[in-house]
C-alpha cells in the first residue's frame, strides 16, 4: 500500500531581501530563503524536525507531502528583518473549538520543546559566522520577554516573568493558552492586529527558531 500523501497548504511571505514559506495549519513551521524554492525547500527540510513537536502535541505529520501553494503575500520590514510578520487571509479563517483546542496544543508543544532543549545546551554556545548570537541564557530570557509582548498582542496585560522564574512563566504561558483555547470569528483578538491563528504561528514560531537555533549552536 503507499503512503497517504499530505497535502500541505502553504503560504509564501516576500519582502525585498526574503521569502518565508509557512505551513498554514500548522503553527510554527516556517522557514525563510532568498527565493520562493529556496524558502519552499528550507519549510521542507524541517519537516523532521517539526515532526516531533506535532507528536508531541498529540497529531502526526505524513512521510509522503505534496506541496500547495494557497496565497501568495507582499512581506515588509519585518519579513527581511526575518520574521514572517503578514497576518494573512488563511490566519482570518474562523476557529472552532477543535480547531481552538489544536493551535494550543501545537503551541504548548512549541514551548515545552523550546525548555527541553534549553535544559540540555551548554551556557555558552558557538558563536555564529560572525561572532554573534546570543548565549543559552540570554535566549531564554530572549524568548521569555517576547512572549509577554505577544500576550499583549491578544489582549493580556500581564507583566514578564523573570526567566529563572519557571512558575510565573508557566502562568503567563497558561494564560495565553487559555486565549487560544477560546473559538474564534477569525477577527483579530482583542481589537488589536493579530488573529488567533496568526497569534498561536508567531508564538510557536519564535520558540521553535530559537530551539533549533539553540541545537545547531550547541557543541
Amino acid at each position: 500500500m503507499s503512503p497517504k500523501v499530505e497535502r500541505l497548504a502553504v503560504v509564501l511571505e516576500t519582502g525585498d531581501k526574503r521569502v518565508f514559506a509557512s505551513a498554514a495549519d500548522w503553527p510554527g513551521w516556517s522557514r525563510s530563503g532568498k527565493t520562493d524554492e529556496a524558502a519552499i525547500e528550507a519549510l521542507m527540510s524541517y519537516a523532521p524536525r517539526y515532526a516531533p513537536v506535532a507528536k508531541l502535541a498529540g497529531f502526526e505529520l505524513q512521510e509522503s507531502i505534496e506541496i500547495d501553494v494557497v496565497e501568495r503575500n507582499e512581506g515588509g520590514g519585518g519579513t527581511d528583518f526575518g520574521v514572517p510578520s503578514r497576518v494573512t487571509d488563511t490566519d482570518a479563517r474562523k476557529v472552532s473549538k477543535a480547531d481552538a483546542e489544536r493551535l494550543a496544543a501545537i503551541v504548548e508543544a512549541a514551548w515545552t520543546t523550546f525548555d527541553r532543549v534549553a535544559a540540555g545546551a551548554p551556557a555558552e554556545l558557538r558563536k555564529g559566522p560572525r561572532g554573534g548570537g546570543r548565549d543559552r541564557d540570554r535566549m531564554v530570557g530572549h524568548v521569555v520577554g517576547a512572549d509577554a509582548a505577544y500576550a499583549r498582542e491578544i489582549g493580556l496585560k500581564l507583566k514578564e516573568p523573570d526567566a529563572s522564574d519557571r512558575r510565573a512563566v508557566k502562568a503567563l504561558r497558561d494564560e495565553m493558552l487559555a486565549v487560544l483555547r477560546q473559538p474564534s470569528d477569525g477577527s483579530p483578538l482583542a481589537g488589536r492586529r493579530w488573529t488567533a491563528r496568526y497569534a498561536a504561528h508567531r508564538i510557536a514560531w519564535h520558540a521553535l527558531d530559537h530551539a533549533w537555533e539553540m541545537e545547531d549552536r550547541s557543541e
